[in-house]
């Protein structure tokens, strides 16, 4: 029977005696819970976790391409796309995506993903050669006013070999290392930082009827599986992101099962990325139809994630969300 550790994270200067450190943060924990896909949860002390799951859990993160992960980073959001669910057609042009780009740093982006295949559900395939157009001229226009971290968002090793050339030093792949059995081992042979991501079934169909026997065990399992394989491949662990791909392949219950064990996700000894920006279930939860006005929803999710020892929070709405996480910071 396989068990699993949820960290019940907490904050604080004054910690109780056996508090330890949650991923190298100012973050703390004492007791975790206990999950099986068999028995009732339960809660334990830290002297009763496994002294392999207690070093995942708090050894301190290595820096990610020069970001200390000690600390929150912001992805910025820039898709050069036509329909991407939210910002599609706002940065198809060099002069407008290195506008916002250059904004969004400005504001407290330390990442900039950039994509050319729209991932919302229902979106068509993009051939490689289009979505290479799309991306390439924009990293290299970015590059050239800014040294920020850039990340190539795509499932394809042609593209993200296009985009390494020109500037992206991370590679951010919505299919987990599924859809392209070529991009790992490229990944690899380029030494590039990744992030990986889950996503059941593919953006055109991926949210029809999506099923799991254990969402949140489901998730971890198949990321702890996919760490596995890019580390045979030559892939350091530390060089990778792990992401539970809130919207991708799940209902709302779903996203909402995610999100209140995210901390789980520590047990793989890998930074957490946490992209819930303007998605459907923010809107719906939020009463708010319009995909440009989810920002309050989105950054109260940030910040729960945050909360709970996330490192990388991807938002569309940069400015809002640095300001609500100064203010953050400054209260805790």
């Amino acid at each position: 029977m396989k068990t699993y550790f949820r960290p019940l994270v907490q904050h604080g200067p004054a910690r109780p005696k056996g508090a330890v450190e949650l991923a190298g943060q100012p973050l703390w924990f004492t007791h975790a819970e206990v999950l099986t896909r068999e028995n009732p949860v339960q809660i334990v002390p830290v002297a009763e976790i496994p002294s392999d799951v207690l070093g995942r859990l708090t050894n301190p993160r290595a820096d990610l391409c020069g970001l200390d992960m000690k600390c929150p980073h912001i992805m910025g959001i820039l898709n050069a796309t036509p329909d991407s669910f939210s910002d599609g057609g706002l940065h198809n042009s060099v002069e407008g995506a290195r506008n916002a780009a250059a904004e969004m740093v400005a504001h407290g982006a330390t990442i900039l993903d950039i994509g050319g295949e729209s991932t919302r559900p229902g979106a068509d395939f993009v051939p490689e050669d289009e979505e290479i157009a799309r991306t390439r001229p924009l990293i290299e226009a970015i590059r050239a006013e800014t040294d920020v971290l850039i990340s190539i968002d795509t499932r394809k090793a042609s593209v993200a070999r296009a985009a390494s050339a020109v500037g992206a030093g991370l590679v951010n792949d919505v299919s987990g290392f599924t859809f392209d059995p070529d991009l790992a081992p490229l990944c690899a042979q380029l030494g590039a930082p990744v992030c990986l991501m889950h996503m059941q079934g593919d953006p055109a169909t991926m949210q029809d009827d999506p099923q799991y026997d254990n969402v949140l065990l489901d998730v971890y399992d198949f990321l702890e599986g996919q760490i596995t394989h890019l580390e045979r491949l030559g892939l350091n662990r530390e060089n990778i992101v792990v992401d539970p791909g809130i919207g991708f392949g799940k209902s709302q219950d779903h996203n909402l099962a995610l999100l209140r064990g995210l901390s789980l996700f520590h047990g793989l000894g890998c930074p957490i990325l946490l992209g819930v920006s303007r998605k459907g279930f923010v809107g719906s939860i939020g009463q708010e139809p319009r995909k440009d006005a989810r920002a309050p929803g989105s950054i109260a999710l940030a910040l729960a994630g945050l909360s709970q020892g996330v490192q990388i929070i991807r938002v569309h709405d940069v400015a809002e969300t640095a300001q609500a996480l100064r203010l953050w910071a400054a209260v805790r």
